[in-house]
Parts: structure tokens; sequence; C-alpha cells
């Protein structure tokens, strides 16, 4: 499913159905997956688009670029220490009308429930979108049209043994990589203190010979100013 699809095409995958189709003088888009449908005209003389992976905070609507993942189990890390695990996140599928090397979002698909989450307490928290995940000592499998893989390093700069039950992270720093059988992020935790941690992405693959994807964000064109996250209201 993913990559480049000339027009006019048609495809079905895991209960996925896109299609666009020569209606008259025009070109019909349509989409089904799960209980929701989607139909729009597309002008273009010489127009592609293009399916991957994108940052999973637009469904069900582009609310927050906050994703928090909570941890099965917590994460005990040695004082003055780095290390890797390996966390699962949700895949959220962009489709984007390309023309003269120019991208524009079209549409956006997932397979995977939706939920939110408050970071903080009430009064100070941040809205998140919500995922949780057991952790893996290896990377582990997942569907590239359900999940991906992240891999999370951690370092401690502290003196003491830091508990971590959760990762914030600024979606838009999001470093997307897909392949014929995955969908991967990479990302860095800087623990500063028992209660503060600094997170950021990496732009690699987690393997050699990934693809990497059209950023949701970048295809906006929206202005960021950070892409790291303080996580200030606990680990």
């Amino acid at each position: 499913m993913y990559g480049y699809h000339e027009l006019p095409f048609e495809i079905e995958k895991d209960g996925i159905f896109i299609s666009v189709k020569m209606e008259g003088e025009q070109l019909v888009y349509r989409r089904t997956c799960l209980d929701e449908a989607t139909e729009k005209i597309i002008l273009t003389q010489n127009g592609t688009l293009f399916i991957n992976p994108v940052e999973p905070l637009i469904k069900p609507v582009d609310i927050t670029p906050h994703f928090l993942i909570e941890f099965g189990k917590p994460v005990m890390v040695e004082p003055k220490s780095e290390s890797k695990i390996y966390l699962k996140f949700p895949v959220e599928i962009g489709v984007f009308l390309n023309s003269h090397r120019s991208y524009d979002i079209l549409d956006s698909i997932t397979l995977m429930p939706q939920k939110f989450s408050l970071y903080g307490d009430a009064r100070n928290g941040l809205i998140c979108k919500y995922w949780f995940s057991d952790v893996y000592g290896s990377m582990p499998p997942a569907d590239i049209l359900h999940e991906g893989v992240l891999e999370l390093n951690i370092n401690n700069t502290t003196s003491k043994w830091i508990e971590i039950t959760k990762a914030v992270f600024n979606a838009y720093g999001m470093k997307i990589y897909y392949g014929k059988d995955r969908v991967s992020m990479r990302a860095h935790m800087r623990v500063l203190s028992e209660m503060i941690a600094e997170t950021d992405f990496i732009d690699a693959p987690i393997k050699t010979g990934m693809e990497k994807s059209i950023e949701y964000y970048a295809a906006r064109r929206m202005s960021v100013l950070t892409t790291k996250f303080v996580m200030e209201l606990g680990l």
C-alpha cells in the first residue's frame, strides 16, 4: 500500500479500500475504512497519490501535537547510564496528493483505536494522544498497517536510580521510516531529575534500507519552533 500510485488506481488491504476513478470529466477519490468513508473530487492533469505512515495524532481530529506512551511495566534506569528499550505506537496512514514536487495531505486513515489522556494534573496538564505499550528489550514484530516500533534511547544523567512509567513527545519532531515489514521511529530521552526529562526524535531509520515518510506537519507547511518536549510533570 505504501508508495506512489499513478491515477487512476484502486487498492484494498486489511479493511482499507482506496480508489481514484474517472467519472465523466472528473477524478473521484473514495476511501472506506472500518465504519468511516470519504469522497472527494480531484482536479489534476498529471498528479499522483503517495501513501505512507504519518505522525499518529491526526485521527480522529488534529487537536494536540503531544503524544504519550504509557509503559506496560515501570522501567528502572541505572544512575549515570545509557539504555535502550523498544515500544510500539499506533500507525496512521497519510494519503498525499503529489504534483510538481509538492505534497499536500488529502486524507488520513487508521485501523487502531483512538484515545486521549491528560499528562499532569487537571489545572496544569496537557492533553495528549494516548497509547499503551509493553516494553521490549529487542525489536518486536508489528503489522505495518497497525503498529510501528519506537526505539527509545534513555540517558540517565542523574546519580540516582530513576523509575520511568511513560514517555511524552512533541509530534512536530517525529521522523517516521517504513519498509516492507516495518514502520519505525527512533527517539532519545535525557533524564535530568526524578521528575524531569527531555525527549526528542532521531532522524535515522531503525535499520538500513527503510524509506523516510513525508511528514504531515511538514506537508501543511507549519512553522515549528522546537521539536523537543520537556517532561516536567512526572516520569
